[in-house]
């Protein structure tokens, strides 16, 4: 890229851009390009500026030239005010005179020319910090957006301090070396000591199509050299002199360093690729005390001898060498320009055979016609003469003696195409007055030139896409963006900054940050908070805009740094809260609703606990009366009647149907409540079909129903509560007993369905439903028509069943077909055998109750209130001739009577007058003397939570009324066994 071209950008770069810059350059330093040693490069002093001269960016190179830090001059100063001012005005002076309009001293002198696109190049003396001075060569270049308005400038300096000694050195040498340096027919190529070239003269431009600038503090004269001669002539040097040469610059001037004469011949290597034969002299710039300070190479340009031996050595070694390469396609012709030569590189990169061509065609036959037609345009421009189309376009420059290099695209044999460089000679007769007798084309495959060309304008594309891409993210963003430098200096906005403060970008930038805030000592705050802590996030400020509107913002910034993380200053994101604040008082007073919601909620279901728990004692405390002596009647001496049998059967019946039913919307409310209390673990399927087995078969027999339970050949577990699945278990069983046809089936079955779920299915004979009652099954106290039927129900069993199943993690289904029966079935999580306790296996109690043996007399304490409660506790104790009974009908009687009598065991209702059950447990376990006697609770506060506070309170056991016969003795059986125990270790 020519170092004075405009260089085109989107926006006056701000320090975010400039990391982003600094990442692109290293890409484009890949490519070998300029903006590499621009912006990167100790070398060269980079000074880019806003519009007006101040100036925005100061590099590395320029700190190092000028000795100023960049923070010295950024935002403060102009390159003129670091410039000598006599010569500014001396320039401003010509300037005017030259392009006829008034020029004032001062930055506007120094950037003129490029601010009217003309290339200007010139030299300067900078002037240091320290007050010193040096030479410069200042390039200057205006940066225009897309529009193409300026938006600033870049001055590009090299010290040329270094040629300027070297001019020195050449100016003693004499006029000869002056007319040589001067003259466009020798290049004149000076360097500084390391080889970097520093003076570049009008012959060398027009030899090797470079302008000075392009190679002036880049490269060394190896790099335009063959790389495989310069590494010819090191090892050659190396071998002649007896020390080691490294190739590059070192093997072109060895022999110059040590005083010795050096003239040698070499290729040099055009800008556009294309190659000749040069002579070079070397000689080594040495200062007043001899030390070598550059060295100064000035070569001629030997193509025209190296023709004259060709055509003088046709036969020879050289025309071999040429003709037999394969890289290189040799086309001979007469002066008609019918081809006599092709060589074997031609029929390679052509697909000719040498006999398809020679003596048939020329090369303007094997060329694109439409560029042959063009170029006999531009030649016929550029001449002033008429071109015919056709081999004398190709040839026309080389039969008029001037040097001919162009590209052109070749046809080959096939039909496919590639581009070439093609080189011609005139071929003359040194006999007859140097007559032309043919031309010589020698071409090369131009493909991977052209191939790099074509990735290198993709490669720029792609990063002005992606400049274009990075900055419409910022402006795109929905939050108020900016940098400022350390101290709190904007150097950048968005557009939604400009929104949020109603002021432009020009406004903004180099105004304090803490400005556009109603708090400018919080403002301030923020950013001091940043550079100390790196980052800041959710930092509340209210921002001000130029009409006064206040608008709270959350700002969120961090710390940002050069390549050299070196700290630019800070990145910061202002996100309005308006609509967050607006919400959050919503959200506020939403809250204050939702409290005074739960309030009444909670207030609403301890009310429907303590209904439902009320209840409950209302009911079970009649049930317990009729079902118990119900029950004395059944087994009473001498037995009923049939007739009475079966009254007292059905008053049994009716009753448990009753306390099944209460049982069921008690645990219908707990489920809902949440409040159900589940111990999962893995439980044994084999165990649980035992005991829901032996407890459903009695029923199952009273119909005649056939039930079939599944055999397990391995153990299988679930996770789930046992107690719970035992529950959903004998609810489906009792479901398919009841709803069954007589004599009909029941089929129980366990298989897994997944590798980690388990189903237990139910499978009856019944009628079966149809889909419209199969949706309907879930609904509570709906069942389905049957109300009206012969079969006793609630409607709640399988809304609880299904609502239990969920909560272990399961799925209850059904599946029914009308006229064959229903399957209903449970999926649970299958899992893994228990591997540190055996399964605590509820044991089914069959036995009658125990009645001990011993002789011994024993006292119970029987505290209630309810007469019909006390008289059958009084006719259950009457089968049990070993234990006296004594009765209280309240709390403090009841306390009273167990410190005087010191009964063995106490059973007690929670419900009393007065004093409540619980708290006469807690008076009796803190006297010492009543401390150690177990106490049993018997209430008609039968729910889960009533259970489980009973028994944290401390009673011995808690029974529910109605009263279970068998449960009764077993539990005092127990509680005798526990006093006896109790009594033997008493002292």
């Amino acid at each position: 890229m020519d170092s004075a071209s405009p260089l085109i950008v989107t926006a006056r770069p701000s320090p975010v851009e400039i990391v982003t810059e600094v990442r692109r350059e290293e890409v484009l330093l890949k490519a070998g390009a300029l903006q590499n040693a621009i912006f990167n490069s100790a070398n060269f002093s980079s000074i880019a500026t806003d519009e007006k001269g101040v100036i925005q960016i100061f590099n590395v190179g320029a700190e190092r030239m000028l000795g100023y830090a960049a923070a010295d001059v950024m935002n403060k100063i102009t390159p003129a005010d670091i410039s000598d001012p006599q010569e500014v005005i001396a320039r401003a002076k010509a300037l005017s005179l030259e392009l006829g309009t008034t020029i004032a001293p001062g930055f506007e002198a120094l950037v003129f020319k490029a601010s009217r696109g003309i290339e200007d190049i010139y030299e300067l003396t900078y002037i240091r910090k320290d007050g010193s001075r040096f030479p410069a060569v200042v390039s200057v270049t205006a940066l225009r957006d897309e529009q193409k308005g300026i938006i600033g400038y870049l001055l590009i300096g090299t010290d040329n301090s270094a040629r300027k000694r070297a001019e020195e050195a050449l100016l003693k040498a004499g006029a000869l070396q002056s007319a040589i340096f001067n003259s466009a027919n020798f290049s004149s190529i000076a360097t500084d000591e390391k080889g970097v070239i520093q003076i570049f003269n009008v012959g060398a431009e027009r030899m090797l199509g470079y302008a000075a600038a392009d190679v002036m503090n880049k490269i060394t004269p190896a790099d335009i050299s063959d790389p495989q001669e310069v590494i010819a002539r090191a090892k050659a040097l190396s071998l002649e002199l007896g020390t080691t040469i490294a190739p590059g610059f070192e093997a072109l001037v060895f022999k110059a360093s040590r005083g010795i004469e050096d003239i040698y011949e070499l290729t040099y290597i055009r800008k556009d690729g294309s190659r000749f034969p040069a002579v070079v002299s070397v000689t080594a710039l040495r200062d007043a005390r001899k030390g070598i300070i550059g060295y100064l190479l000035i070569g001629t340009d030997n193509s025209a001898r190296k023709r004259a031996e060709e055509a003088l050595l046709k036969a020879g070694a050289l025309q071999s060498a040429i003709f037999n390469s394969a890289n290189f396609s040799s086309i001979a012709t007469d002066e008609k320009g019918v081809i006599q030569i092709f060589n074997v590189g031609a029929e390679r990169m052509l697909g000719y055979a040498a006999a398809d061509v020679m003596n048939k065609i020329t090369p303007a036959d094997i060329s694109d016609p439409q560029e042959v037609i063009a170029r006999a345009k531009a030649l016929s421009l550029e001449l002033n003469t008429t071109i015919s189309p056709g081999f004398e376009a190709l040839v026309f420059k080389a039969s008029r003696g001037i040097e001919d290099i162009y590209e052109l695209t070749y046809i080959r044999k096939d039909g496919s195409r590639f581009p070439a460089v093609v080189s011609v000679t005139a071929l003359r007769d040194i006999h007859d007055d140097g007559g032309i007798i043919g031309y010589l084309l020698i071409g090369t495959d131009n493909t991977a030139r052209k191939q790099v060309e074509e990735e290198q304008k993709k490669l720029d594309q792609r990063l002005r896409d992606q400049q274009f891409y990075t900055r419409s993210l910022i402006e795109s963003n929905i939050d108020a963006l900016m940098t400022t430098d350390p101290h709190g200096i904007i150097t950048d906005v968005n557009k939604q900054m400009e929104a949020l403060t109603e002021c432009t970008r020009d406004e903004l930038i180099g105004a304090p940050f803490k400005n556009y805030f109603t708090e400018p000592e919080r403002a301030e705050a923020a950013i001091k908070l940043v550079l100390s802590e790196k980052k800041v996030t959710n930092y509340e400020l209210t921002a001000r805009a130029r009409d006064g509107k206040n608008t709270v913002v959350s700002y969120n910034a961090t710390t940002f740094y050069d390549r050299d993380r070196r700290l630019q200053g800070v990145f910061a994101a202002a996100r309005d809260m308006t609509e967050r604040k607006r919400f959050e008082l919503a959200l506020q007073e939403s809250n204050v609703e939702l409290e005074s919601a739960k309030s009444t909620a909670e207030k609403a279901n301890l009310a429907k606990s303590g209904f439902l728990s009320s209840m409950s004692h209302e009911l079970r405390s009649p049930l317990n009366a009729i079902l118990g002596f119900a029950q004395l009647m059944e087994t009473s001496t001498p037995a009923p009647t049939a007739t009475q049998s079966a009254r007292i059967a059905q008053i049994l019946q009716a009753g448990w149907h009753l306390l099944k039913l209460i049982n069921e919307i008690l645990d219908l409310a707990v489920i809902e409540s949440g409040k159900v209390s589940l111990s999962l673990e893995p439980v044994a399927l084999a165990s649980v079909m035992s005991e829901c087995q032996a407890m459903m078969e009695p029923q199952a027999e009273q119909r005649g129903i056939h039930m079939t339970f599944p055999g397990f050949s391995e153990p299988s577990f679930v996770w789930a509560d046992r107690t719970r699945l035992k529950q959903i278990v004998i609810n489906l069983l009792s479901n398919a007993i009841k709803y069954n046809k007589e004599q009909g089936t029941v089929i129980v079955d366990c298989s897994a369905v997944a590798p980690d779920r388990m189903r237990i299915s139910v499978k009856d004979s019944g009628a079966g439903l149809v889909p419209e009652k199969v949706a309907q099954l879930f609904q509570p106290f709906n069942r389905l028509g049957q109300e009206v039927g012969g079969v006793a129900g609630t409607g709640i069993g399988l809304v609880v069943t299904k609502q239990l199943a969920e909560l272990m993690d399961g799925v209850l289904g059904v599946e029914s077909i009308v006229g064959t029966g229903s399957v209903f079935w449970i999926e649970l999580l299958s899992t893994e055998a228990p591997t540190l306790a055996l399964d605590g296996l509820d044991p089914v109690i069959s036995a009658p109750p125990r009645h001990r043996t011993d002789k011994r007399q024993h006292t119970l304490l029987y505290i209630e209130d309810n007469p019909a409660n006390m008289m059958l506790v009084e006719q259950l104790i009457e089968q049990r001739p070993d234990i006296r009974l004594v009765t209280a009908v309240n709390g403090p009687l009841g306390i009273e009577l167990a410190r005087a009598k010191l009964p063995d065991v106490i059973l007690m209702d929670i419900n009393l007058p007065g004093m409540s059950g619980i708290d006469a447990l807690k008076i009796l376990h803190a006297d010492p003397m009543t401390a150690h006697i177990p106490i049993v609770a018997l209430s008609a506060n039968a729910m889960l939570r009533d259970i489980e506070l009973g028994l944290a309170a401390g009673f011995f056991r808690y029974l529910t009324k109605p009263i279970k016969v068998k449960e009764f003795f077993e539990t005092l059986h127990e509680a005798l066994e526990f006093a006896e125990k109790t009594a033997d270790l008493s002292p």
